[in-house]
This record gives C-alpha cells, structure tokens and sequence, in this order.
C-alpha cells in the first residue's frame, strides 16, 4: 500500500473519533473542524513518524490534543489583545455613534456643495494641506483655492447651521480657518 493510500485509511479510520473529540474541547464547532484539519496536516507532514495500528490513534490524539493547546493559547492572546483595544478605544474617546447625527450631517451638507468647493474644503480640513498645497493638487492658484474655501466655508456653514460648533468637534475643522492658511 502506498503512503498516500496508507493515510486515506488513517484519516478515514480515525476522522470521526477526532472530530469528537475537538468537538468536546472548543466552544465553535468551526473550531474543531479546524483542530482536525491542523492535526491531519501534521499527520501528513508527519506520515514518516505516524505508528502503525492502534497506536496511529493514540498518536494523532496526541497531536490533536497540542493542536488544541494552540488554539486556546491563540484564543486567550485574541482576548487579551480584544480587552486592550478596547481598553484604548474607551480612553480615547466616548461612544463613536455619538457623533452619527453630526457625521451625517456633515456627509450631507458636502454633498450638496460643489465639486471643486468641497475638494478645496476637504482637502484643508481632512487632509491638512495648505492653500498652496491644495493649489497644486487641483492645479489652480492658491489665491484661487483662499478664494473657494473662503466662500465653500460659508456655504457649508449656511448648510449645516450658523451655531459655532465646540472646538475639535468635526464641524469646527470644516468650518474654521486654521492658522497655516494665511501662507
């Protein structure tokens, strides 16, 4: 019998009971399809090294069982990894769809702007360019691009509502000058 023909019988013979047995130690059945999976590779890679008879089970037990070792340890450093970004995220800042409402609003409001208006505005406020860098981007003047975001600024002021926003919201970016710009 060929090597290839001796571990379809292996993995034939012994694919339930491993299922099984995976199947009782992870808390997804994917999970355990996936510990089976992982543990016949090594078989195959292995094939040398896998004993013949009733020991082939107990020896792809053996696997299994540090394939499973694997699988918890990648689980608990996911969790961990899963608490600490969290943990970032909460002191960064509050409740992201907090700012939904003001997000759409904004989305809005430069969709119904100009093209070239909301282009000399985003790029300034989001992209953090200077007048003369936007200038070369769109391939106008700069007195140009003071001249559109100046009057983009005010449209999109008129859009969203004359009420000054709190300084670092995300109208205030879109809405006021910053100091760069008188370059």
């Amino acid at each position: 019998m060929s090597s290839d023909e001796q571990f379809r019988h292996l993995y034939a013979a012994n694919f339930p009971a491993l299922l099984g047995y995976a199947v009782r130690r992870v808390e997804q059945p994917a999970d355990a399809a996936d510990v089976v999976a992982e543990t016949f590779l090594i078989a195959w890679r292995r094939r040398q090294d896998v004993p013949g008879g009733a020991e082939a089970r107990l020896w792809l037990y053996g696997v299994a069982r540090r394939v499973l070792a694997n699988h918890h340890r990648g689980n608990q450093r996911r969790d961990r990894l899963g608490d600490r970004l969290r943990a970032r995220l909460a002191s960064i800042g509050g409740d992201p769809a907090a700012d939904v409402p003001q997000r759409l609003a904004v989305r809005d409001a430069l969709a119904r702007l100009g093209e070239l208006d909301r282009e000399v505005l985003t790029l300034t406020a989001w992209e953090g360019l200077e007048p003369r860098e936007v200038a070369a981007v769109l391939g106008v003047s700069a007195t140009t691009v003071r001249t559109r975001l100046s009057r983009a600024r005010a449209r999109f002021r008129q859009l969203v509502g004359d009420d000054p926003p709190p300084a670092g919201h995300v109208l205030s970016v879109l809405t006021t000058p910053s100091p760069k710009e008188g370059r």
